[in-house]
């Protein structure tokens, strides 16, 4: 806050300055905090007409001092301009003027520039990725070719072309578009098999591994004719020639007829659940009903009435300790354990 004291060349008494005399009016004004003091005066001269000449001196002084100003120092404001506007190596600058329009074209081109390789980037990417599925689905490099297949396991009765056919199915894909579960369960199908599986090689074969079944039993018609079959009633394939020794022989009028039939497909469970010690020595099986199945052993000596399929566990343990008992089974021929917790002997 500043206080200005203005005084003329009045005295206290209100008289006029005599003519020829030196009037005088000042001006003080205090800055608050009483740290600087500017005082101005005013210096009249009357003339001889009455005219008074004003001059004007201004004088800083600190607080509660006074100071002439003729001693203070003058500033050089070309030197302080030349120091503000000197860079740190000495070199004179200048300020640097902003040129909007030529800032925005410059972001404009880095944007387009970004925009450009990105797009750039995205084309190379998808290429890749259509290379590398080109080559995997499509090229040859990874085609499976028939000549590429391969198949173990097979026999007489489920024979190796039956599981090609379903094989060679998958040929001319890609090795990464062959379902291996599909083969299998295709192949599952085949009367007489019992697993498959199927494996991939790289770059471009297959190869499939099978379990074959012999026949659970021949079912056997009029004038010797024989049809082999699997534990499900599935007619196996028909293969002339082959041995059919230790293969139970069931007698039926019609092949497909008894198929259909329930002591048929109860005798074909029994007869496929049996160990080969025992297969090998039915050589007659009898299913007059699902109840009442019963196999003859070695022509006859031993005879085994199973009832049906249920508790089959129970009844292999039931008549492997009888007949092979001595002590047991005497000089009996005939077990009955279609009740196998009351076995009967006779």
């Amino acid at each position: 806050m500043t206080r200005r004291v203005i005084s003329s060349g009045k005295d206290s008494k209100g008289t006029k300055s005599q003519p020829g005399k030196r009037t005088g009016r000042s001006v003080s004004s205090e800055r608050a905090g009483g740290r600087s003091t500017e005082k101005r005066s005013v210096v009249g001269h009357s003339a001889g007409d009455g005219s008074t000449t004003m001059t004007d001196v201004t004088s800083h002084s600190k607080a509660e001092g006074f100071v002439d100003a003729r001693r203070l120092r003058s500033e050089d404001l070309v030197s302080k301009t030349l120091q503000e506007t000197t860079g740190t190596i000495g070199v004179m600058t200048r300020p640097k003027v902003v040129d909007f329009n030529a800032r925005l074209k410059e972001r404009r081109k880095a944007g387009a520039r970004a925009v450009a390789m990105r797009a750039l980037a995205g084309i190379a990417v998808a290429a890749v990725l259509g290379a590398v599925i080109w080559l995997l689905f499509f090229s040859a490099v990874f085609r499976l070719e028939p000549g590429n297949i391969n198949v173990t396991g097979a026999n007489e009765w489920v024979s190796e072309s039956q599981v090609l056919d379903i094989a060679r199915q998958q040929s001319g894909k890609s090795l990464f578009l062959v379902s291996d579960s599909a083969v299998e369960k295709r192949i599952k199908s085949i009367p007489g098999v019992t697993s498959a599986e199927s494996k991939k090689h790289l770059p471009n074969s297959l190869e499939v591994t099978i379990k074959a079944q012999k026949p659970a039993a021949m079912l056997k018609t009029g004038e010797n004719h024989m049809t082999a079959v699997d534990s499900k009633g599935r007619v196996l394939n028909s293969v002339s020639g082959v041995s059919v020794d230790g293969i139970p022989v069931i007698e039926v009028q019609d092949v497909d007829s008894s198929l259909s039939k329930r002591p048929i497909k109860e005798a074909l469970r029994i007869l496929s659940s049996l160990p080969e010690s025992m297969r090998g020595s039915i050589t007659k099986v009898t299913a007059a009903t699902q109840d009442s199945i019963t196999t003859e052993l070695n022509g006859g000596d031993k005879v085994i009435v199973w009832g049906d399929s249920s508790e089959l566990k129970l009844k292999k343990a039931v008549v492997d300790k009888i007949i092979n008992d001595p002590n047991v089974i005497g000089d009996k021929h005939n077990v009955d354990v279609s009740a196998p917790l009351r076995p009967i002997i006779k």
